[in-house]
């Protein structure tokens, strides 16, 4: 099973970046997927996730509702998080990750599989 990231890069406040996560070895619609992020500095925080093994509802940290939206594309096996108005408290380096939880969860612990991260650099 592997995860990964793709579409990080630089960018000024208030541009935009879509992330994708792309799964191997294993179907994503089996799993809820989990975006997280982590500043230098800090701890590995949740972004958004999506519904549990495919139900189609989307979960949000509350400083990125209405700005950050995550979806999937089962035939690609990969699940985006698209980010507009982007701000530079977003800058962190951003991971996906899966879990086969009963229920949608922010719980990191909760994680067992996680990609590489993607770095995104947002400037004032």
């Amino acid at each position: 099973m592997q995860l990964v990231e793709s579409g990080g890069g630089l960018v000024q406040a208030g541009g935009t970046l879509r992330l994708s996560c792309t799964a191997s070895g294993f179907s994503l619609d089996d799993y809820t997927i989990g975006w997280f992020r982590q500043a230098p500095g800090k701890e590995r925080d949740w972004v958004s996730c999506t519904g549990s093994r495919g139900v189609n509802i989307t979960y949000y940290e509350d400083s990125v509702k209405g700005r950050f939206t995550i979806s999937s594309d089962n035939a690609k096996n990969t699940v985006y998080l698209q980010m507009n108005n982007l701000k530079p408290e977003d800058t962190a380096v951003y991971y996906c990750a899966a879990t086969t939880f009963i229920s949608p969860t922010s719980a990191l612990y909760r994680y067992l599989n996680w990609g590489q991260g993607t770095q995104v650099t947002v400037s004032s």
